[in-house]
């Protein structure tokens, strides 16, 4: 049955209308919206699959991250990601989203048809809320060679042909630098309409003396291979807290906390925003559902905000140091 459906899909693509993709647009009536914030909605006791947030409480968001940024990156097609772009509509918020759809394993019936599901939602989407989203992005991490959730090129292919063949927005896929560096991967660079490139210098061991200078290493490396194309820089950030056990231990060498977040942020900000690298902050708030079980977890404190929604430092300082300026 899997090699039915994978046929099937590639039946698909074949047959689709052919939509022109249009370039990125990273201006909303003239404003420049290129430094995004990624978010992840659920909150303490939540999570995929589990509990969801309320309608409540996903507005309560949105209006705090419309104070801040016009553009937001969420990472699924399913479930509340219509509820959040719904209340963006209603409430009239002047923020733009990258919709993702994601990508698990193809190892299974089940996997695949997953899979499915989740393209065609995010098709849906892009042709109801053409106005609010201005990209899709098809899978998260699922070339790099540590995914545990890894993708074969031609089935990812084929995914992006399926979702370019059907709505007028621009496609992409999101990918670390390790993965945009390799020959078998060009092919999905070819077909992709700009490059979202994931660069964490915490995660690769650098102290936060170098990580800015590591980040504008690692980007124009990549723009170097991808001469053509335009990189949004899809994930980048500084966690406050990590477990002293596990690979965590083992891979971050830097101190973390909110003083070298605040650090980092501001040191890439004056880089990016200086020549106009659109990117999304990772991410907006802290999110305890993800990573192991111990509450020092690095996976559960890359938040601008905590999971309760009060500001970290960088953001308490937000207003006065733009103030100043």
């Amino acid at each position: 049955m899997k090699f039915f459906y994978l046929a099937y899909i590639l039946v698909i693509v074949s047959c689709g209308t052919k939509y022109d993709s249009n370039n990125l647009k990273l201006f909303n009536d003239g404003n420049w919206i290129g430094d995004g914030i990624a978010y992840g909605p659920f909150r303490d006791g939540q999570e995929p699959g589990g509990a969801n947030p309320s309608i409540d409480e996903l507005r309560e968001d949105l209006h705090i991250i419309n104070k801040y940024w016009d553009w937001i990156r969420i990472y699924g097609s399913r479930g509340i990601s219509e509820d959040i772009i719904k209340i963006i509509v209603e409430d009239k918020l002047n923020l733009k989203v990258m919709l993702g759809a994601w990508i698990g394993k193809v190892d299974s019936d089940d996997g695949i048809l997953n899979n499915i599901e989740e393209l065609n939602r995010a098709i849906y989407l892009g042709n109801e809320y053409p106005t609010v989203i201005n990209s899709i992005n098809i899978g998260n991490e699922t070339l790099v060679f540590w995914s545990d959730h890894k993708v074969p090129v031609d089935t990812l292919s084929s995914y992006l042909e399926y979702v370019k063949n059907n709505v007028s927005l621009p496609i992409t896929t999101a990918d670390d630098f390790n993965a945009w560096n390799k020959e078998e991967n060009k092919k999905i660079a070819d077909l992709v309409d700009f490059i979202v490139l994931h660069v964490h210098p915490l995660w690769a061991g650098l102290q936060i003396e170098g990580s800015v200078d590591w980040t504008r290493k690692i980007f124009n490396e990549i723009k170097d291979i991808h001469k053509n194309k335009l990189i949004v820089i899809g994930e980048t950030g500084w966690a406050t807290q990590k477990h002293d056990q596990g690979l965590q231990s083992e891979l971050i060498k830097g101190k973390t906390g909110e003083v070298e977040q605040e650090q980092f942020i501001l040191g890439f900000k004056k880089w990016a925003d200086t020549k106009n690298i659109p990117y999304f902050l990772f991410e907006v708030f802290d999110e305890n559902w993800k990573g192991g079980d111990h509450p020092n977890e690095v996976e559960k404190h890359w938040g601008l905000f905590k999971s309760d929604r009060t500001p970290k430092l960088y953001m308490k300082n937000f207003k006065s140091r733009y103030e100043q300026n």
